[in-house]
């Protein structure tokens, strides 16, 4: 992939140096607090290498965020097709991140889903990108909504791969944001 700049952040493929920050994120309570599993070292690092590897074969994935000026990954930010949810059209492409706790509430979720949105609707060509959390996350939901994105109550679901152990974390809420809408969004930021 060619890494993403956008004032503070390089969007780029994992590299071996990252490996300690992605299983910290992976592992950390309040990170994965809408998560029904927490991932041990062995299986953050092949769940990086299944990332990375997505990554060199599509061009675009959930990618490491790093602060341009110091060099330090912070967590990931991205794209991805949502082939695990059977009930969504095939090329559904979704927006998804997870962050450190120490970087949360300083913008960089956001300043990095504007550029993958614009990756997604100029370069992918996509007409519309999708993303979703468990219904009680609400500082996704509040990303979600900071982008422009629209809930479909509509389209709210069970999530098919949470167990029935997790019932808390089983409904989720789903949001849509068209190519069109984005358009007119950006037409009325300038």
């Amino acid at each position: 992939m060619t890494p993403i700049r956008t004032e503070r952040l390089i969007l780029r493929n994992w590299e071996d140096r990252d490996r300690e920050l992605f299983h910290r994120i992976n592992s950390d309570e309040r990170v994965m607090e809408f998560f029904p599993f927490r991932r041990d070292r062995a299986q953050a690092d092949a769940k990086m290498g299944e990332l990375r590897a997505a990554i060199d074969r599509a061009g675009f994935g959930f990618a490491a965020a790093e602060i341009a000026a110091t060099g330090q990954c912070i967590g990931f930010v991205g794209l991805t097709g949502v082939d695990h949810m059977p009930f969504l059209p095939a090329g559904t492409i979704e927006i998804g991140w997870r962050l450190a706790p120490e970087f949360w509430g300083k913008g960089y979720v956001t300043e990095a889903s504007e550029a993958w949105l614009a990756f997604g609707f100029e370069t992918l060509d996509v007409a519309e990108i999708v993303s979703f959390a468990v219904k009680d996350n609400l500082r996704s939901t509040a990303v979600m909504e900071r982008l422009g994105m629209t809930a479909d109550p509509t389209s709210d679901f069970d999530h098919p791969g949470i167990p029935d152990s997790h019932a808390s974390l089983k409904r989720h809420v789903f949001y849509r944001l068209t190519r069109t809408d984005w358009q007119a969004r950006k037409r009325a930021a300038r």
